[in-house]
Parts: structure tokens; sequence; C-alpha cells
């Protein structure tokens, strides 16, 4: 078992460096499907912005918000058993998450950027 500060973190066992493998498993779905987004990534919160650049501000990322999107990707995840937070298309992973819980959101990940890239 993996502790960061104390708190077991069975996930980051597999860390593949600085960022959670879930960070870079998303980017790469993006990345592969030719996506113009990107993840952000503050602590284990890590976020999926559909917009080609990184915002500066909260305006900027506001601005850059495209809500069918949002919409889409929340009712995705929900429709397969992964809750993103109501507010943003955020993945946050707790104390309580297994491996097996982040390879099914990398999966669903992947296999949403797969259905919105034959369609864009």
């Amino acid at each position: 078992m993996s502790l960061l500060g104390g708190v077991p973190m069975h996930w980051m066992v597999r860390w593949p460096g600085q960022f959670p493998v879930f960070a870079v498993d998303a980017q790469s779905s993006i990345d592969r499907h030719g996506l113009p987004w990107h993840v952000t990534r503050l602590g284990c919160r890590v976020e999926y912005l559909f917009r080609p650049d990184r915002p500066r501000t909260g305006s900027e990322a506001a601005a850059g918000g495209d809500p069918h999107l949002d919409q889409l990707i929340h009712l995705w995840a929900l429709n397969r058993g992964i809750l993103l937070t109501p507010f943003h298309n955020m993945a946050l992973m707790s104390p309580a998450t297994t491996e097996a819980d982040v390879d099914r959101h990398t999966e669903v990940f992947a296999e949403a950027m797969s259905a919105i890239a034959a369609h864009v």
C-alpha cells in the first residue's frame, strides 16, 4: 500500500513521476484522438478543459467552457458508474479509491474521447 502524508492511496503505486496516473492517461486519450483540449491538475484534482489553451484566470476558464460538452462528459461517465464533480469536469480521487477504480475512470474517459472525436 502507498501512503501520502500517512493516508493510504492505493492507486498512487502506479505514479509515473510527478503526476497521478489518471491525469497522464486522460491527457493521452485526448492527444490520441487529436482533440484540442487538455488536462489541468491541482493536487488530487484533475480537470478536463474543452479549450486549446490553458486559462490564466477564472474568467478565461468560464469563457472557454462548453455547456453541451460538459453535460455530455458528465452523463457519459455517470451512465458508466463514474461520478465527476457536478460543477466542473473534474475527477477527484480519494483515499478509498482503488487501482481498479482508477482503471475504470481511464477506460470510461477514453471511450468518451473516442466517441466525441468520431463526431467532431
